[in-house]
């Protein structure tokens, strides 16, 4: 029996991605609302209560219209907006982040997906402070680079529309530090506080990278760049999609330098440590609208159906 499946915003960029890598499988029926009707609450409940699986692609305050008109208990909502990412009720949508994570997604109705930076910056920091290598109270600093597709259509338009010669170079952005991932950045990785991100935008489409500095000589017992490896090695053992770059080899580097889009058109994330015995980057990078999106959308419900987690997904 094939899974029914109604992607709630499919016109948006998350939603558009669900939907091409949703639309080859056998597994897996897509329910099509009216584009006229899109708009409309009862056609909307309509497809959302039909389905076994509902991807939301939607502003937040629209996502929570839609999770209120889902009274199917059967419907399993996952939902790509930043509402519900730190709400207890609500699973956790990065089931690389340990056991019980999984088992949530598994067993919950309501799974919330990860925001890409957060996705990012999590991988590289959880590991470190369940090890205890990295103080929870320490003072966090990170930045982060991305393609102009996290921007949205919007965003996506400005730039491939007549480019302006203001857009070609980099674009720090969020400089009132309040992104909105942070509340997940702090909550999924054990820190005590967000930590201080600062993001920039540039000129490329998708691929991104978070890179988190660390001062070794300032934290307990000064770890080795070996140890913070080692951490992230055993966190990460087995897992499918999240692949931790061998320590010091330079081969993992393009003529010196890393590459922010060798992760584009999959679903895994690379974690590499790089720098001396007294400072250290960690850098993660993935693709925007793969796993730090669409891709781990399908992920989770790969999961939650019981199937082959990576069903559907490059590697």
């Amino acid at each position: 029996m094939k899974t029914k499946v109604f992607v709630d915003g499919q016109e948006g960029t998350t939603g558009l991605q669900i939907h091409e890598r949703l639309a080859p499988r056998a597994d897996v029926e897509l329910i099509s609302i009216d584009p006229a009707k899109r708009k409309d609450a009862a056609a909307r409940a309509a497809c959302l209560n039909a389905a076994d699986v509902v991807f939301l692609c939607l502003p937040d305050a629209a996502a929570k219209e839609s999770v209120a008109l889902v009274t199917n208990p059967r419907t399993c909502v996952i939902d790509a907006s930043t509402a519900h990412r730190v709400d207890p009720a609500w699973a956790y949508g990065l089931p690389e982040l340990g056991a019980d994570y999984r088992a949530r997604i598994r067993t919950s109705k309501r799974i919330a997906n990860p925001g890409c930076h957060a996705t990012a910056f999590t991988l590289a920091v959880r590991p470190l402070v369940l090890a205890g290598l990295l103080p929870a109270d320490f003072p966090v600093f990170c930045f982060s680079i991305t393609g102009y597709s996290g921007g949205g259509k919007k965003m996506i338009a400005e730039y491939e529309t007549d480019t302006p010669p203001a857009l070609h170079s980099p674009r720090p952005y969020a400089l009132g530090l309040a992104h909105k991932h942070l509340p997940e950045m702090r909550a999924h990785t054990g820190l005590a506080a967000a930590p201080i991100f600062s993001p920039v935008v540039a000129n490329f489409y998708k691929g991104l990278s978070v890179t988190v500095p660390l001062p070794l000589a300032k934290l307990p017992g000064a770890p080795t760049p070996a140890a913070i490896h080692a951490a992230l090695m055993a966190a990460y053992a087995g897992e499918k999609f999240v692949r931790v770059l061998p320590l010091g080899d330079e081969s993992v580097l393009d003529g010196g330098f890393f590459d922010v889009q060798a992760c584009n058109d999959t679903n895994r994330a690379d974690v590499g440590v790089f720098g001396h015995a007294g400072q250290v980057v960690v850098i993660t990078r993935l693709d925007n609208l793969g796993k730090g999106a669409s891709g781990a959308a399908i992920q989770s419900m790969n999961l939650h159906l019981d199937l082959d987690e990576g069903a559907g997904l490059a590697v």
